[in-house]
């Protein structure tokens, strides 16, 4: 569990005898030098003359062998990997375009899917406005997004509704081990799936939807606080109804006949 330290109040000797107050969760702006204390610099930090310095505004994040710095805010920036939630934007033949809250739209191809699907049959199975979870598969130089449905966890969602975070508040959401994401489940009684995008889909009641949206709000604004944990346990109480785990639709029936894949062909351009 989040156990709310405040930024610096631990010293940590490693490799050597050199040792620095512990920077975890610290503050920093850009430029600001972060004490590694032998830790490699990883996303959000550079390092000139053996010193690691901030290249954005954000939180520090130890770990080892890494030092990184969380940036506060942003538009997310897809990676190899990733299970982000998308919305259908538009329906082609052989594709759809997904809003997955990138800088660039990414198309499904039909045979990233459980599907076998028949060309110019793509509306049968996902239709604009269907919300899906998906996996981010490549990332082309031209910063075209490879995504697929194939995979446990991945598929359309039914119901429930989708609520948006900054993507730098999505490991807070998911807490230590998945801490946070298991308490507020179980104490609102509601399931979850999230996107490393932002966007985190909830079903439950009205009641439990409004409570996840009132705690994922206070994540969004308070998440570089210390304390966080008990301020969202405070907030939802210790209630804990029973939880279930929620389960993707099946996919609709398959055409009897199915057609060799065929090349993605360029989606249209954004508007």
């Amino acid at each position: 569990m989040d156990s709310g330290h405040l930024p610096g109040h631990r010293t940590r000797g490693r490799e050597g005898h050199s040792s620095h107050p512990s920077r975890d969760r610290t503050l920093v702006l850009p430029g600001e030098e972060i004490p590694s204390d032998g830790l490699r610099p990883g996303s959000g930090t550079y390092r000139v003359h053996g010193k690691v310095y901030a290249s954005v505004l954000g939180l520090v994040a130890e770990r080892p062998p890494f030092v990184q710095v969380l940036p506060l805010s942003g538009r997310y920036i897809p990676k190899a990997g990733d299970v982000v939630l998308g919305t259908v934007t538009d329906v082609q033949g052989t594709f759809w375009l997904l809003d997955i809250g990138a800088p660039r739209w990414a198309p499904l191809h039909m045979t990233g899917t459980p599907w076998r699907i028949e060309i110019g049959e793509t509306d049968r199975y996902l239709r604009v406005g269907d919300a899906v979870a998906v996996r981010v598969e490549n990332l082309e130089a031209t910063g075209r997004i490879g995504v697929t449905m194939v995979g446990d966890g991945l598929g359309r969602l039914e119901g429930g509704t989708i609520i948006t975070v900054s993507p730098a508040r999505i490991p807070r959401v998911i807490g230590r081990g998945g801490s946070m994401i298991q308490s507020i489940q179980s104490l609102t009684g509601a399931t979850m799936i999230v996107g490393q995008n932002g966007r985190v889909w909830v079903d439950g009641t009205p009641e439990a939807i409004g409570r996840v949206r009132q705690a994922l709000r206070i994540i969004d604004l308070d998440g570089h606080r210390p304390g966080l944990t008990e301020r969202i346990q405070d907030l939802l109480g210790s209630r804990p109804p029973d939880v279930t785990v929620p389960r993707l639709p099946a996919p609709p029936a398959e055409p009897e006949l199915a057609i060799p894949d065929d090349e993605l062909p360029e989606p249209p351009d954004e508007p």
